[in-house]
This record gives C-alpha cells, sequence and structure tokens, in this order.
C-alpha cells in the first residue's frame, strides 16, 4: 500500500494530480495540503477540492481501496509538515505548493521566500528524517530566465534569472541536489512550461484575458505581441508527473565511496512556442464557438500592444528529448485543443 504526499493540492495542477492519482492506482493513501492562500480566487480551490471529494466517494472509485486525506495547512509550518511525515510514512512526495508568478514576486517578495524557500526546506528535512523512495518537485522554465539559445535544454546554465520567482526555483534545485548528495534521498526537479487547461491559475494571460473580454476591458499583450511561449495543457503535465514519480533517480556509490547523488532534472514544455497573437487569436475563436462571447466581439477594439515587463521574458520553447528518452513521453496535446477545453469550462463554471 503505498502512501503519496501531494503539496499544493488544491492548486491547478496539484488537484490533477490528485484526480488522476485517485483514479489510476489501488489500495493508496493520497494526502494532499494546501494553505488556500488568496494570491487568487479561493473558490476556484475549493471547487476544485469538491471536485476531489466527490470522486473520492464516487461509486466507480469505492472498490479502488484508495483513501483521500486533506489538511489545511502551509508547508511552511514545520511542525505540520513533520507531523504529518510521522504519521503516514510517505513513499512518494510531490511537492507542488509554491508562491507561484512572476510579476507577483516584484510586489511581494516574502510570500515567495516564505512558501518557496522555506517551505520546501521543510520538505527536504521531512524527507530526510522519515525516509522517502522519490521526492518530484515543480521547477520552472522561468529559471532559463535571459537565455537566448533556444531550445531551452537541462544542459544549459541557468545563472541569471530575472524575478525572485524564478531565483526561488532554481534555489529548489540547488537545495535538492544537497540533499540528495548528503541523504540520497531521490530526487527529481520538473520544469514546467506555462501550464494552461479548465480551472486554471485566472492570474495567467489565457484566464485572465477572457475575464477581462468578457467585461469588455481592453487586454494588453506584452512585447508588442512578440513573445512566444510554450504552452502545455495540464494533462499533458499531469502525465508527465506520473510517469517521472514511478521511476526514481538510480541510487549508486561513487569512487569516493559516498553517494553518486540520486537527482535529476526535467523540461516539460509542449515543445511548440507559440506566438503570443496567434496564442489570443485562437482563444478569441474557441470562446466564441463555445459562446462565451458573442459572434460580433470586436476584438481588435479590445487589444492593446504594450512593451515588455519587468521580470518577462521574450520565449519559453522546451528541448524535452530527455523526458522522451528516459519515459518515453511527448506533451501531445495541441494549444486549439486545450483552450476549446478551457473555454468549454469557463461557460459551464460561469455560466
Amino acid at each position: 500500500m503505498q502512501s503519496i504526499l501531494v503539496t499544493g493540492a488544491a492548486g491547478f495542477i496539484g488537484s490533477n494530480l490528485v484526480k488522476r492519482l485517485l483514479q489510476d492506482m489501488n489500495n493508496a493513501t493520497i494526502v494532499g495540503i494546501d494553505n488556500m492562500n488568496a494570491y487568487y480566487d479561493p473558490s476556484l480551490k475549493e471547487h476544485r477540492l469538491q471536485q476531489l471529494e466527490e470522486l473520492a466517494k464516487s461509486p466507480t472509485l469505492s472498490q479502488s481501496g484508495n483513501q483521500w486525506y486533506f489538511i489545511k495547512a502551509d508547508i511552511a509550518d514545520k511542525p505540520t509538515i513533520d507531523s504529518l511525515f510521522a504519521k503516514y510514512h510517505f513513499d512518494i512526495v510531490v511537492n507542488l505548493a509554491a508562491q507561484a508568478g512572476v510579476r507577483y514576486s516584484i510586489e511581494n517578495p516574502d510570500a515567495y521566500i516564505q512558501s518557496n524557500i522555506l517551505g520546501f526546506y521543510n520538505i527536504l528535512e521531512a524527507c530526510r528524517h522519515n525516509p522517502v523512495q522519490h521526492l518530484v518537485y515543480a521547477s520552472s522554465s522561468s529559471v532559463y530566465g535571459g537565455n537566448k539559445k533556444v531550445p531551452f535544454s537541462t544542459d544549459d546554465r541557468v545563472d541569471n534569472p530575472v524575478s525572485l520567482y524564478a531565483a526561488t526555483k532554481k534555489s529548489n534545485e540547488l537545495f535538492a541536489h544537497c540533499y540528495s548528495k548528503l541523504y540520497n534521498i531521490p530526487t527529481t526537479g520538473l520544469r514546467f512550461f506555462t501550464v494552461y487547461g479548465p480551472a486554471g491559475r485566472p492570474d495567467m494571460a489565457y484566464f485572465g484575458f477572457t475575464n477581462k473580454l468578457l467585461k469588455g476591458n481592453t487586454i494588453q499583450i506584452y512585447n508588442y505581441g512578440n513573445c512566444r511561449r510554450d504552452f502545455t495543457y495540464v494533462d499533458d503535465i499531469v502525465e508527465g508527473i506520473v510517469r517521472v514519480m514511478a521511476k526514481a533517480p538510480e541510487k549508486k556509490t561513487g569512487e569516493d565511496g559516498l553517494p553518486v547523488p540520486p537527482y535529476a532534472v526535467y523540461n516539460i514544455g509542449g515543445g511548440q512556442p507559440e506566438n503570443l497573437l496567434d496564442f489570443v487569436n485562437i482563444l478569441q475563436e474557441e470562446l466564441v464557438r463555445a459562446e462565451v462571447l458573442p459572434k460580433d466581439y470586436d476584438f481588435d477594439a479590445h487589444k492593446q500592444l504594450v512593451p515588455m515587463q519587468p521580470g518577462d521574458v521574450p520565449t519559453t520553447y522546451a528541448d524535452a528529448t530527455a523526458l522522451e528518452r528516459d519515459f518515453g513521453f511527448t506533451p501531445k496535446i495541441t494549444l486549439r485543443e486545450g483552450l476549446r477545453h478551457f473555454a468549454e469550462w469557463y461557460k459551464q463554471y460561469y455560466g
């Protein structure tokens, strides 16, 4: 019987991962933790949790023997984390809890140090004192910063973060390497590339644009539309996480008699960067198709091309060949398909 901890379980990726684990596993104990903060509308997090509760109690899953527990708490609260590890003896930990957002990190740096540095340290310490088979944690494409070479490879140097958020994610990778080396803890970091989909984060462009267009407000397209993003649909992200969870880096001993760090980092990205203007065009077509917006909506009157924002980068583009090599997986869901799912969900959720 496996015991799994998912931090950030009410978040966008976390809730989708828990849903997948509940559907796929048998006789597993799945524990979720989330502080339910108000970085964005907590009712969306409550909506995701409600879906998980309903799924866990559904007749179709009652035969699986899975148990689902949710704890409202912060990973920066060390006593709570330590008590959870002591109680459940986790086999696998997936750390997705983090303060997200590039621009928000410029205005609210404290939140990033608290969650992304102190919180992750608490998770590492708990894994050290309560040995786990595998720690999987969220990094970010933001670690590539101002790198000019594309696509971004995990072999590239990532020493030039352009936001505090990116710096905290790079720190997570360094912390994990250190704990892998010192305590032989198998760790895998996943650099996610612009994740999107139904019930996603309202601060992400596709969601924010939809809200603004619906209110008749103007949307701002940064770098005069010359940004490119490697959009990755949430189901592809979850598929990547599930495959990585099951295959921890191998423990080996080096020539010095000490552990060779059982440590790995992978990109999970679509590998097809989309121009922001093309992305907006697909989004508006799908919003009209789903009847979120009327057929005669004047999009041109509600678009404004503006300069680049501090902390932003012009292009994100994943080289995910290592993921395909080691796990036989490459993200497959197209931007149109993904935005169609989002538009249909938006219509249903907001009516």
